[in-house]
Parts: structure tokens; sequence; C-alpha cells
């Protein structure tokens, strides 16, 4: 069973989709022509937030523009001013999070303003995919169901997919039957225990009154909340715009990951031109913060009203220079804000304190205030703020001493706060060093690793009322509204992931033998994501999807319904059927009631549990439902893209190990991840005009053009390229050899091929073994999802061979072998019938099957002669060396000899012997190179020294690729035999008139040739002359 994850079908399907889909194409073709039943379902996704955002957006801009909509940009003049003030928006909101020099840490203006790409109206976007009359029914969601799913549906049967169509569906409560699997399957989970109530940190979009998971997102996949000590730094003076907050419990409240520290400081940094605000809290404190950290502290119980900010006076960053502050924790009574250029007001609070004993950024901005009084002064900054506050040791590090920061900085050489490399290079050091081997100098758990007094000194700070704790994203996340989020502390059913029992269960199965991650670099990136993933929020209050069983004013969100889907498949086609997606009720095949699916149904098919007692549905029918999950469970291969794996991948792995706690033979046997793909070396984008549609590529490419260019796009983790100059040429290519196909056959029914009773030449071995390698490297390759090598071997590499038998023929004056060309044919149909079915269908045609070859067996082949491969290579790399030597010729011979040797000269015979010894069960040993560097140093000539060390270097290749034998101190073959044979090949390639082969010890060497210049003439490296002065040959 071979499965993908269903597409979200909130538009037409894109070359990203298609060129994933071909992992799990290929390999199920491949699966069935190696004899197996091969099950390869597939459905579409409409659960969540995209298509409800979507429809939303579409309603508001019919309701503001009118219908069809005239937006105000359609005018030229009106669209640059808007651009030019998005752009404008855009710099000023990078100011704000940039240093003096202005460079950017996020702006886009320059985006905004070459592209425009800041305009963007769904009208516009569904323009580009459905009738314009035809848009302004899809203000209601439901028209997306039923419009986008049935043209993805049919984008994949042009693309010959090989899916089973009896058993596709649409997800969502719109689907009745795969309604109630889901609502069976939170029943399970929660009998399990894993589906629990209470107040969690998400993050959230305030805008759509709900937690936005990664497929709500627009932008920020795979980020989640971030936990921050909030240390209270309370203001002493209220000066200037501070003075209507003199009497209140007034805090600067930066945001740390290092609570532990706090015992250094020695000031506060602001942004001097950030924006920040005095906030009322529920306690009656004023925090002074960010107004973007505001929302996050109001969504997290501290404002009397959820989401509702209370700001008392809006304040810049200048206001609060120089202003005294009393810090907890510090030595000194009084410490001063100070004015710091490089904090961005995206990220915590938009205040910082600062313990420059070990945060490199804080030494080096606080030496800079001192070492430039000049400076300061510009801020109001005056030395008593700055001049008495001295480094305190707080941390000792073995190797760094009691001031870390400062170590680092002065063994980096860091003088300014903007050397962000250096600082962050920095920074990671002394962090890591100290946490995991730091020791406190101070306090009351001085003595104690930083790593245990950690946890204890946050708490004591939360307790005592100096600290508080506050979460927010990790990184920018924008909902697919267009809002951006902030972390909240909601009420909320969620999975219980990442507890200790059902995360040991998961990840013991994926480093087990029955789980195939296919890359050591996902491997580790599912070891990362599974003991990452923890209480994930699985329902939403409103858009598209299932009601939770018990609680039907929450609504199961699209990661949280999708991961045992893959069940379902082996079922969906009684439910289902051919062209029932939507799941009608008069259109199931089996004439099933969704209302009669009960938990006890699903039960008895899934989990093996008793028959229902009383059930509309025949015991005969639900046997056989049973007996087809059976059949097709585990699931042995699931393809993805590789951003799935922190999210859908991982939760998939959970859930099968929660339903299926007792059955660990029905988890998942293999996950294939691969990198996104990029259109000739380009991330795909509309405004580049390489954003590919799958429907689009297929016309103008063809379905195996399209097909075979994304087997060559690349197999890896990393990002491929599909080239569209690739899927050009391969029509081309596919069709030359369908003509060759033609000639070769009627070539062989008009008697012009050799027939098999004729003797068999030694270029008809060659070829034959070169049809048995080449079909097993594709077949190895085939099995191991590295579908591009397989292309390699499979289809470039075979018609590789047959050009050089067919040249080899066509020049020694011998027609090709009949059998062999037939073989050959047969071989390269079949090995491409996974990558280019139509194609493989016409020529198995062409050879007079009457069979479709998608049913036939893979190609059988003989085991490869690993002797007669090594005298092939002996062949060609002879004729390459000859060639190059002929072509580098001052004057180009007419006559030309080539001269062989049978045993090496004594000093290579030395070597070997030697090689001979370092080599045992089929491997080197791991010192070779080492070793062979002391053995020649023991040689008397040392003038040869470097002959030795190229000769036993070149061998020890040899060895790896074709096996001991290449060791050997006679040739095991016969050269002059090898190229006797080859003789009118040899000659016609080099252009020569006259031409032969001779063997030392044996013939009559060529007049002109003396010892001398046999020097370079070896075994398996015949030396070319020529009387006109052409000498090859290789040491």
């Amino acid at each position: 069973m071979v499965t993908f994850p269903y597409p979200y079908m909130n538009g037409r399907l894109h070359l990203g989709h298609a060129f994933s889909l071909t992992k799990a194409v290929f390999r199920a073709q491949y699966e069935r022509n190696k004899g197996k039943n091969v099950l390869f379902p597939f459905a579409f996704h409409c659960t969540g937030m995209p298509i409800q955002a979507a429809a939303n957006k579409l309603k508001t801009e019919i309701e503001t523009f009118g219908c069809p909509p005239q937006f105000p940009e359609e005018d030229p003049e009106v669209r640059k001013k808007m651009e030019a003030e998005m752009a404008a928006a855009a710099a000023l909101k990078a100011s704000k999070a940039t240093d003096n020099s202005g460079k950017s840490k996020g702006g886009k203006s320059k985006q905004v303003v070459k592209s425009g790409v800041g305009i963007v109206r769904q009208w516009s976007i569904l323009k580009m995919m459905v009738d314009e009359k035809e848009i302004p029914e899809f203000v209601d969601p439901n028209k997306w169901l039923k419009y986008f799913p049935p043209l993805g549906l049919e984008d994949l049967k042009v693309f010959g997919s090989g899916i089973d169509w009896r058993r596709s569906f649409i997800t969502t409560a719109v689907n009745p039957y795969y309604d109630a699997f889901i609502r069976w399957q939170f029943n399970v989970l929660r009998e399990k225990g894993k589906v629990l109530f209470g107040k969690r940190n998400n993050v959230y979009s305030i805008l759509d009154g709900q937690v936005c998971a990664d497929h709500d997102r627009s932008e920020g996949e795979g980020i989640g909340p971030q936990e921050y000590v909030i240390i209270k730094l309370r203001v002493l003076e209220f000066p200037g715009k501070l003075a209507p907050l003199k009497g209140r419990d007034v805090f600067l409240a930066p945001a740390t990951l290092r609570p532990e520290t706090m015992y250094g400081q020695t000031n506060c940094f602001v942004l001097p031109n950030g924006d920040y605000g005095a906030y009322e809290m529920e306690s009656g404190e004023v925090f002074v913060i960010s107004h973007r950290s505001a929302k996050g502290f109001a969504c997290q119980g501290y404002t009397k009203e959820f989401a509702v900010t209370k700001c008392l006076l809006d304040l810049s960053g200048e206001d609060l220079l120089g202003l005294p502050l009393k810090c907890p924790h510090a030595v000194y009574d009084k410490v001063y804000t100070l004015p710091l250029t490089t904090i961005s007001m995206f990220k915590g609070t938009g205040v910082v304190t600062s313990v420059p004993s070990d945060a490199p950024d804080d030494y080096v901005s606080l030496q800079m205030l001192k070492d430039k009084p000049d400076y300061a002064a510009k801020f109001g900054i005056t030395p008593e703020m700055v001049l008495p506050f001295d480094v305190v040791p707080i941390i000792e590090i073995e190797g760094f001493g009691d001031k870390a920061a400062e170590f680092m900085c002065k063994k980096l050489k860091i003088k300014s706060p903007n050397e962000k490399d250096l600082l962050e290079k920095a920074k990671a050091e002394t962090y890591l060093k100290g946490f995991n081997f730091g020791v406190m100098l101070v306090g009351p758990h001085k003595g104690k690793k930083v790593c245990d007094a950690k946890p204890l000194i946050k708490a004591e700070m939360v307790e005592a009322g100096t600290a508080c704790i506050y979460h927010e994203p990790e990184g920018k996340v924008v909902s697919r509204t267009g809002d951006e989020c902030v972390v909240a502390a909601t009420d909320q059913w969620y999975l219980s992931y990442g507890e200790d029992a059902w995360r040991a269960d998961v990840e013991n199965h994926v480093f087990s033998e029955n789980f195939n991650a296919y890359d050591k670099a996902s491997l580790e990136k599912y070891e990362h994501s599974i003991g990452w993933l923890h209480e994930w929020a699985c329902t939403r209050q409103f858009g598209l999807g299932t009601k939770l069983p018990w609680d039907d004013q929450w609504v199961i969100e699209s990661l949280s319904d999708s991961t045992i889907y893959m069940a379902y498949y082996t079922i969906a086609n009684y439910l289902q059927g051919e062209a029932n997606l939507e799941g009608e009720v008069g259109s199931c095949p089996s004439g099933i009631n969704p209302a009669d699916l009960t938990d006890d149904v699903f039960n008895f098919i899934f989990r093996d549990k008793e028959l229902p007692e009383s059930s509309n549905i025949s015991t005969e029918l639900l046997e056989k439902m049973k007996g087809e999950f059976k059949y097709w469970y585990p699931m042995n291969l699931r393809v993805s893209a590789k951003d799935l794996i922190p999210n859908h991948l991982t939760m998939a792995l959970y859930n099968h190990a929660a339903v299926w706690d007792d059955k660990p033979e029905l988890w998942p046997r293999g996950y294939y991840t691969n990198g996104h793909v990029q259109v000739d070396a380009e991330k795909m984008s509309k405004s580049k005009g390489n954003f590919l549609m799958m429907n689009e590529t297929v016309q103008k490419y063809s379905c195996d053009g399209t097909r075979l260019a994304c087997a060559d796009a690349g197999d890896s983790l990393e990002d491929a390229n599909f080239s569209r100059e690739v899927a050009d040429n391969s029509i081309l290519t596919l069709f030359i050899e369908l003509n060759w196909f033609k000639e070769t056959i009627a070539a062989s029914a008009g008697g012009s091929l050799r027939d098999d009773a004729a003797d068999t030449v030694f270029m008809d071995k060659v070829f034959d073994n070169e049809i048995n390698r080449l079909s097993r490297i594709c077949d190895d390759s085939y099995a191991n999802m590295k579908f591009r090598d397989g292309l390699k071997a499979g289809f470039y590499d075979m018609i590789g061979a047959r050009d050089l038998y067919r040249d080899w023929c066509l020049h020694s004056g011998i027609p090709m072998k009949k059998s062999l060309a037939n073989k050959w044919m047969n071989h390269l149909a079949l090995l491409m019938t996974p990558i280019t079915p139509h194609w493989s269908e016409t020529v198995w045609a062409l050879l007079g099957n009457t069979t479709f070859i998608v049913k036939e067996k893979y190609p059988d082949f003989a085991a490869e002669d690993k002797v007669l491969s090594r005298k092939t290579k002996f062949l060609m790399s002879t004729l390459k060396s000859a060639r190059q030597t002929v072509s580098k010729a001052k004057a180009k011979p007419t006559e030309a000899w080539f001269v062989v040797v049978d045993e090496y000269s004594q000093w290579r015979k030395e070597a070997l012997i030697w090689m001979h010894g370092q080599h045992s069960d089929g491997a080197f040993t791991s010192t070779f190179m080492a070793d062979l560097k002391k053995w020649v140093g023991t040689l008397e000539d040392k003038k040869n020294v470097k002959n030795v060390m190229q000769f036993a270097s070149f061998v020890k290749k040899e060895v790896e690729d074709v096996g001991e034998s290449a060791m050997e101190l006679t040739m095991p073959y016969d050269q002059k035999e090898i190229l006797s044979e080859s003789k009118k090949y040899i000659q016609a390639q080099l252009n020569l008139e006259k031409f032969d082969i001779v063997k030392i010890g044996i013939d009559e060497l060529p007049p002109g040739l003396n010892e001398k210049g046999l020097m370079n003439c070896q075994p398996g490296k015949p030396l070319l002359f020529s009387a006109g002065g052409a000498k090859g040959g290789k040491k």
C-alpha cells in the first residue's frame, strides 16, 4: 500500500504536487511490475481555515468593490500610489527593527515596489482558475469543495497516476462517511486518554478568534510557542511623559531566556526610535513594552479582558532613556535605561535587560557607551549612568573564567554591536557552555550547575512576584486571513503528544527494522519532531471539518483529521465508490447508511473487536471490509515533501501508535520525503513566470515528458530542479526512440538483423551484459526511491549501450543480433514503465504484445559478468585515451598500433603484492593511504615514489569498482583479442588508414618504437604508437 498526503483543495494542483506525487506513482508502478498487488488511493483535503478564509475574503471584496469588483489599483496611477504607500509602510516598519546603518531585518519594501505583491485580491486569484461569471459563487465555502476536487481528479488522471478512484473522497462533514470515520477515531483517542481538555498556550489569531495551526497559516509553518521570563524592572522616577504614571507600580518588562543571570544586571536597553506603550495589567501593575507584545500579554491572562489591551501612554524609546530602575537580584541598587540601536521590536517586548558578564551583545554595547561618551551624550546619557557599572561575575565556566562574554568578545576581537555574525558566534558558544558546564557563583544556589539552578531561580522569581511567564511564537506567524499571530492561553481540547510512554513507543518503532525512512537525514528529523511535538490543540471553534463527537461546539482541525485516514482507504471502495467524492448516500456502492457506521462497526473492522450485536450492515459485508483492511494494512510507504515531517507525518505515527497500541504490526512501515521543487533552478513564483500548474505542464510537455523531467529533477531532501529544457528535450528523445523501435522491428521482420544461429561475437556479449547490469542498477534504484539514478541507468545509459552496440556493428560490418535487439527493446520498455507508462505501452504494442505493460513483470536479468564488465571498461577506456591522444597530436596520424603487455614491471608487481596484504573481507584497511605512504618511504628508488603512489591509488579505485581481480599480477583476459575483435570499429573511430595490435614478447614491434617509448605501456593500459608521433598511455 502506497499513499500520498491528500492535497488541500483551495485551488488547482501545481508542479510541486506533481513532483512529490511522482515518487509515489513511480514506486507503486514499480511494485506492480515486480508482481505485487498494489493499492494506491487518493483523496482531497478540505478541512480547516484556508477555504473558509478565502471565501470570507472574496465576500468582503465583493461587498466593498462591487461585483465584478472595481479595484482601485486597476487605475495605474492609483496602483502606483498604493504601492508607494505600502513600500513606505514596510520601510518604516523595517526601520524600527534595524540599527542606524539602515540594514533591514524584515522589511519588504523593495519587493513591494518591484512586484506589487502587497496587492493580492482573492477575485484575481480565482480569475486565473475559474470562469469570471462563476466567481461570485465562491463566497460559499461549499462551492470550493464541489469545484476544485473534481478538477484535481481530472488532472491526476491525465497525469497517468494509476490511482484506484473507487476509494477517493473529500474531507469535512460534507462527506458523511468520512465524517463518521473521524468521529470514531477521536472517540478511540479519548478512550485511550490521548485527548484532554485544559488551558494551553498555542499560536493564536486574534482576528480569527482561534488557534492557528500549521495548515491555517500563510507564513510560519512549523513555528510553535516560545516561553520567556518577564523580569520586572521597577521605574524609580517619572520624568517628562511618564509623569502621569507617578504613584503606580510601573515596570519596564524585558523578556529573557536566562533568568539565572539576573544577578549580573548592570542596565536596561531600549530602541531609541522604538514605539512603546505603558499597558495596564489586571493586577494593577503597568508594563512598559512594545505594542506588539502587549497583544500577547492580553491573550495570556494578564489583562481584565481576553485579547483587549489598555494602553495608558504611548511612549518612544527616547522617552525611556536615562530612566532609573530597580532590578531584582542585581547588586546595584539603581541602574539606568540605555540606548541600543540593534534591538528588534518584533521579538520579545522590545526591552532588553543587560547582563554583560554572560551576554556578548550586552558587554560590547555597554563598553561602547563607556568608550564613546560623545555618542552616549547624543542620547542624553551622562557618564554616571554608565561608568560606575562594572561587569559583575555570576557564573564560572571552565576555560572562559567568570566573565564569559568579556572573554569571548576579546577572543574574537569584537568592538561594535553591529558585528552581528561574530556576536552570534560568541553568544552561541557562551550560552551553550554556560548552561551545560557553568557553575553559579552568587545567590542561594551558589555552587550549583547552571542547568540545575535555572528552573529553581525562575520559579522563585515568579513566586516572589519579581518575574512572570510570557509566551510568543518562535518566529513570525501569519494566518490565512492575514493576521500576525500571538500566543494565547485558551481552553482547548488537545492531543497529549510528547507524553513519555506514547513518545517512547513511537521512537522505538521509528528506529526499529520495521520502519524505513530511506535517508539518515530524514530519520534525524523524525527523531527531533517526535521529541518536540507536544500538547497539540486539535479543535477549532469554526471552519470546515468534523464536529468533535462529545462537544459539538468544536471542529476537529485539519492536521488532526488526517492522521489515520490511510486505513479508511482500505474500505472506501464500499462507501464512496467512483465519482462519489462527497459521499452521496444514494451513490454508495454497498448501500450503507452513514448512520449505521457506529463505533462498534469501525472497532470490528479496524480493531478486531467483537462483531456488533445489532447492525443494519450485513455480517458478510462487515467481514469483507474487515478482510480488506487486514489485506492492505499496514501502509508500506507514504510519500511526502519534507515540510510535513514536523507535523502531519509525525502525528500519523503517534495516532497509529495510539489507535493500534496493541498491534504495532499495523503502524506505518516507511516514509519517503523529498525536498521542494524549483523550476530552472529558481523558486516557483508567479512574478517570475515559472509557477507551473500540473495541467498546463502536461499540456505543454506531455504527460510522459513531465514525468521524465520530474524523475530527472532529483530525489534527496535537498530542493530538486525541474528543468523545462529537460522536459522539452524528453519529448524529442522519446519520439526518436519510438522511431528506432519501429525501424528495428521492421529490419528484424525484413531479415536485416543477424539470426540467433549466427556466431556470437565479443560485442554481443558486452551488450547483453550491459543490459543485465543496467537492469539491476535500475531495479535497485527504484527499490530505494532513487528514481533519478534509475532513469539514468534504465534510460540514458541503456540508450548509450545500444548506441555503442549499433555503431560497433555498423563499423564492423556485422548486423545487430536479432535476439539482443529484442531483449533491449523489451527491457527498455519495462524499465521505463514506472516513469513513462504511455510511451512504454505504445512500444510494447509495437513489439507485438497484446497485454498491458503496466501489468507485466519486471524484466528478468542474469547476474552481471564482472570480468566481462572489466573487459568492456578496458575497451572503452583504451579507445577514449586513444581519441584524446590523436586529437592532441600536431600531425594527425594515418597509421597506428596498439601495443599491449600482459605482465607488470617489477615495481608495479611489488606494489600489487603489498596491496594484496592490505585487502581482506572485500575491503582495504581503513588506514590504507597512511600505510601506503609509510611503505613507499622504504623503497630504494625515491624518484619512483610518486609513480608508485599514483599507481596504487588507481588500482585501489579499480578494486572498489570491479573487485579483487583488479590486483592480479597478470591480466585475466587477452587484451589483444579484445582489441582485435573491435579492430574495424577502433580504426573507424580513430579515422586511421592502417591499424594493428601487437603484444610485447610475441609480436614484432612497430618500426621506430624503442625501449623508452615502452615505459608507459602496462597491463590494461595499451600504448598507442604511430610513426607520425602520436604516442599515448597511462601510468
